[in-house]
């Protein structure tokens, strides 16, 4: 279950994107909450598509039957369930979104899970999708998921599965391949129907990638339950219509803030992101990534704007009227010591005015908040004082006052028991991702 809050999320420019939705459940002792929302920057990865014409289809189709047979492995508990996942170590550090990882998922459904966090609900993100769909292998005898580790690679093929609601449609035959330096490839050997036709009622339907990162809260209501979101900040989806049998895609990705290990080269550095160096993590980050969490409880965002300050100061470098000069002090004006880093020397000069302004804005905020606390407190003791009153002196002009006035004699406002209309319940929307993929154990 999850919910999916994504003020950051990014969405592939050539792609599409289904509409935001949520899910909330409490699961032994965790509170998952899911966010999504979309993007339309192409930041982390760059695609290519080849049609079946082109040579590169069949040069990027990785032909397994021809691999050395150890080490091939079929997966027999996926190769015979429905809506199944297994752990599968690998050989070699494989990028992902600027990560390293050395595990991952492989699900019945057409796609790879990379998230550390497994929960029921893998279609959501942190997916390697070539063709996410409710495929079932225990349909057919030669349905197969098959797996191929050559130390540098990572091939992991579907082999003639069927779609459970659509067997007749005929089986699907992709494979994914992961390669040490990031690359990402999909190729598809069989697709009998076109996947924008395949239907998603009971199992979401996509081609591309996801990352997300996990963020942990106490809930102070509910003892011993924490609150995992999960926070989608980018996504890539890929043209369903051009997905087709003999074709291939091949994702490339693109430099990120994680590569950088020092400041200097951090701060240098000229990608698509802002990159920031935080010196109690001794990392670089653009601050939106698996490290979220990290970054902000070590309060990485402040540490940033003293560390430019500090070397604003230490340069004697300043911008001036769109001019580079030297210094012997900080101008008043100062605008950034590059355009790059523009943001910085913007938050040095005015962080200290906007929290003195956001200071002064609030001091009459609370004086009135006290004020109106005041207020309704002493109304409060006036009700209980005549209340008291009245009980004790029920023959003054107050106390005949509210008796002629009482609840008694008020006009009746009766419902019959049962009568009225039930409560609403909420109800799963269309197209609501449903029942995730069971854990089986690690290869």
């Amino acid at each position: 279950p999850i919910i999916h809050t994504n003020p950051f999320s990014h969405k592939s420019k050539a792609t599409s994107s289904d509409s935001p939705k949520s899910e909330v459940s409490i699961v032994t002792g965790w509170l998952f909450d899911i966010s999504l929302q979309e993007d339309t920057d192409h930041n982390y990865y760059t695609s290519k598509t080849f049609g079946p014409s082109d040579p590169m289809s069949k040069e990027l189709w990785v032909n397994i039957d021809q691999m050395e047979k150890d080490n091939v492995k079929i997966h027999g508990i996926l190769s015979n369930t429905h809506r199944q996942a297994a752990r599968v170590n690998l050989s070699f550090d494989f990028p992902f979104y600027g990560h390293l990882l050395r595990e991952i998922t492989v699900a019945t459904g057409g796609f790879i899970y990379t998230g550390d966090v497994v929960h029921r609900m893998l279609t959501a993100t942190q997916y390697i999708a070539p063709l996410m769909a409710n495929f079932d292998p225990s349909l057919s005898r030669n349905s197969t998921v098959i797996y191929f580790d050559n130390g540098t690679a990572l091939v992991v093929q579907w082999d003639h599965v069927h779609l459970q609601d659509s067997y007749n449609q005929g089986s699907f035959t992709f494979q994914a391949t992961l390669h040490s330096d990031g690359r990402i490839v999909f190729a598809y050997k069989e697709v009998p129907v076109q996947i924008a036709k395949i239907s998603s009622v009971n199992h979401p339907v996509k081609v591309g990638l996801s990352d997300a990162f996990v963020v942990v809260h106490k809930i102070q209501q509910i003892p011993n339950v924490r609150r995992k979101t999960i926070y989608e900040y980018h996504r890539v989806e890929l043209l369903k219509t051009k997905i087709t049998s003999s074709t291939a895609v091949e994702m490339m990705p693109l430099p990120t803030c994680l590569q950088f290990t020092s400041c200097t080269s951090c701060i240098a550095s000229q990608i698509n992101f802002n990159c920031s160096w935080c010196h109690r993590l001794n990392r670089c980050s653009s601050g939106f990534d698996r490290h979220r969490q990290d970054w902000v409880d070590n309060s990485c965002p402040d540490e940033v704007c003293m560390w430019m300050c500090v070397l604003l100061q230490a340069m004697q470098l300043c911008v001036y009227k769109d001019r580079l000069v030297y210094s012997d002090s900080i101008i008043s004006e100062l605008n950034c010591i590059s355009a790059q880093n523009y943001k910085y020397c913007k938050m040095c000069v005015s962080a200290p005015a906007a929290k003195s302004t956001a200071e002064d804005s609030t001091h009459p905020l609370r004086m009135g908040l006290i004020l109106g606390m005041v207020l309704l407190l002493l109304v409060m003791v006036a009700i209980v004082l005549v209340t008291v009153y009245i009980y004790h002196h029920p023959s003054s002009a107050a106390g005949l006052f509210f008796i002629e006035r009482r609840p008694s004699r008020w006009p009746a406002m009766k419902f019959r028991r049962g009568s009225g209309h039930p409560a609403y319940a909420e109800v799963e929307p269309m197209g609501q991702e449903k029942e995730g993929f069971i854990e089986s154990e690690q290869c």
